[in-house]
């Protein structure tokens, strides 16, 4: 059931703030059987602390069992059916960045990606290369792409491995199956039409492995990034924007461009750095701030790097904490265990601070603690409803 029309009837503005930070990835698994998770290992005085005096629980961002990408978990804790508002990643970073794309075009997300000399994919993330490399690769594409048939082809840089394509021209569409395998020792997949016969996305899909063609044969005398992993091919989407559904006045702090685009999507006004929390206060009366390397270093399979990033967030609580939102909420998008590099489906602990709390069991702010909450088990979706209620933002529903 799409929630999102009767929460639009029943919202109300209100002075009351609200403050919900996503730490990507955080839900993790132990290193060894018995262990800790990466949440349990880190020491974080800061968020035990508040955690005795919040409400916990346990949050499945999309669905059980399935393990959601970036985009359709945070649609999901924004309130959003990720089911019936569905985006592709390829149009959430073209829009994070500020590319141009207008109706009809299709972007993507690309992943530079290393090969060995069979065609098999060795790294795909390239070994994480710096913004300054990736510039250096895209300027030296652009000199030799700038059509395919009749197709303009755009070319973006993004962040460390990832850039961004937008093709423009007629009888284009976003159907089209990934070419990235999600895993190495394997060839790259072929770019293919969801629907064999459909003219648009069959275009399209020529038009991509026409593009893989040629950035292999342009970077062949790279060492590391020598080719391109392409997700998330899509076109721009149109959604209900938080000023109309929630009645709020929203804003997005983030670094990465998938998660700008998200929160612009939706309605957010994106914020430039962390300092602007503090210095943006009182302008606004809904706050998304992102925190991204518990999923990166995850995604590493870096289990010690990650507690270390959890440890440097819970140094940073105290900060939030001096601007005194009426209702706080600490949760994540999705799990990254760094045992399996990936995403994956496991529910990740939500933490509720705001006025109105029912006693409460979980002592930390940890997968355990949180089975304990107060709060139970969430679908993502629950939650925007919670943060509006407990905020004071939601009339009675009903006679």
């Amino acid at each position: 059931m799409d929630i999102l029309p009767v929460i639009e009837e029943l919202s109300q503005p209100t002075p009351s703030k609200i403050l919900l930070v996503v730490l990507d990835g955080v839900g993790g698994l132990p290193k060894e059987p018995g262990g800790p998770t990466e949440l349990a290992a880190a020491k974080t005085p800061n968020l035990d602390a508040l955690a005795k005096k919040s409400a916990l629980g346990l949050l499945t961002p999309v669905y059980p069992g399935l393990a959601p990408g970036s985009g359709p978990g945070h649609l999901s804790l924004f309130g959003y059916d990720p089911f019936k508002y569905v985006v592709g990643r390829g149009a959430l970073s073209a829009i994070g960045i500020g590319a141009t794309f207008q109706d009809g075009d299709v972007a993507i997300r690309g992943n530079f990606a290393s090969f060995d000399t069979s065609g098999l994919v060795v790294d795909r993330r390239a070994g994480r290369p710096s913004n300054e490399e990736n510039e250096r690769i895209i300027g030296k594409l652009k000199a030799e792409i700038q059509k395919i048939e009749e197709i303009s082809i755009a070319l973006y840089t993004e962040s460390e491995h990832r850039f961004v394509v937008v093709l423009s021209g007629p009888g284009l569409n976003g159907k089209v199956a990934d070419t990235d395998p999600q895993k190495t020792g394997v060839a790259p997949l072929s770019a293919r039409a969801h629907d064999a016969g459909d003219a648009g996305s069959e275009k399209t899909a020529r038009i991509l492995n026409e593009l893989s063609k040629r950035i292999r044969e342009i970077l062949k005398d790279e060492p590391k990034i020598n080719g391109a992993l392409f997700r998330g091919i899509s076109e721009r989407p149109r959604f209900p924007r938080m000023q109309q559904a929630y009645k709020l006045k929203p804003a997005c702090i983030a670094n990465y461009p998938m998660y700008k685009g998200v929160a612009s999507l939706v309605g957010m006004e994106v914020l430039p750095g962390v300092e602007s929390l503090s210095k943006r206060w009182a302008e606004f009366d809904f706050f998304y701030f992102h925190f991204k390397k518990t999923d990166s270093t995850a995604e590493d399979g870096k289990f010690d790097e990650k507690v270390r990033f959890i440890e440097q967030f819970d140094s940073w609580l105290p900060d939030f904490l001096a601007l005194k939102p009426d209702v706080l909420c600490i949760t994540g998008d999705h799990s990254t265990p760094s045992v399996m590099k990936m995403h994956s489906w496991h529910p990740v602990p939500v933490l509720l601070s705001g006025p109105n709390l029912r006693n409460d069991a979980a002592e930390r702010f940890t997968e355990d603690h949180a089975l304990k909450g107060s709060l139970g088990q969430l679908r993502g979706v629950e939650l925007m409803p919670l943060l509006l209620a407990h905020a004071g933002k939601l009339q009675k529903y009903g006679a």
